[in-house]
C-alpha cells in the first residue's frame, strides 16, 4: 500500500440473528447516488484528520455518518483498493441499531458538476441491515472482500468471544 494513496477507514457493524448474521451498510447521500442501489452501498468510512490513527478515524466517521457510537472489540478486515485508487481499511464489530434512528452529518458539493452551484447534502441518506448474500448485491464491488473476511472470522468464532476485552 503506497503512502501516496488516498486512504479511508471504516467500520462494518454486524449482529447475530437466528439465521446467522447481518451487516449494517449505508447508502451515500446526494443526487449522484439517488437513483443507484445495487453496488452503491458502503460501510461508513472516511479519511483521517491530521495524523489520526485509522481505527480512530473509522470510529469517528462511523459516528458522524450514522449518529451511532461504535463499541469494540474491533476485528481487522484488512484493506481493499477501490477503482478510484482510494485504499479503504476496515474493522468489524458486533453491535445493533435501528436504521430509522440514523442521523448523518452533511457536506457541500457542486451540483450539477461545473455549474458553480453549491448544495448541502447528507453524507449518508439511509442505512439498513442485510444478510451477507443480499449485502453482496448492494455493497460496492470493491468492498465485497470485507464480507468474505468477516464471514471467515465469524466462522472461526473469533468475533463472538464474550471474554474479549472491549475497547471504548
Amino acid at each position: 500500500m503506497s503512502k501516496r494513496s488516498k486512504q479511508s477507514a471504516g467500520l462494518l457493524m454486524f449482529r447475530k440473528t437466528g439465521q446467522g448474521h447481518e451487516v449494517f451498510l449505508v447508502h451515500p447521500g446526494g443526487p449522484y447516488w439517488a437513483g443507484r442501489d445495487h453496488g452503491a452501498w458502503t460501510l461508513p468510512k472516511g479519511g483521517s484528520e491530521n495524523g489520526e490513527e485509522p481505527l480512530a478515524a473509522a470510529r469517528r466517521e462511523f459516528q458522524e455518518e450514522t449518529g451511532f457510537v461504535a463499541q469494540g472489540p474491533y476485528a481487522e478486515l484488512g484493506w481493499v483498493q477501490q477503482k478510484s485508487g482510494k485504499v479503504v481499511l476496515a474493522w468489524a464489530f458486533a453491535g445493533d441499531c435501528d436504521p430509522a434512528d440514523l442521523v448523518s452529518n452533511t457536506c457541500e458539493l457542486e451540483w450539477p458538476p461545473r455549474s458553480k452551484r453549491r448544495i448541502v447534502i447528507p453524507e449518508v441518506d439511509r442505512g439498513a441491515w442485510f444478510p451477507p448474500e443480499e449485502a453482496a448485491l448492494y455493497l460496492r464491488e470493491e468492498q465485497r472482500p470485507f464480507l468474505l473476511r468477516l464471514a471467515e472470522q465469524l466462522g472461526n468464532g473469533l468475533l463472538f468471544n464474550t471474554n474479549a476485552e472491549r475497547e471504548t
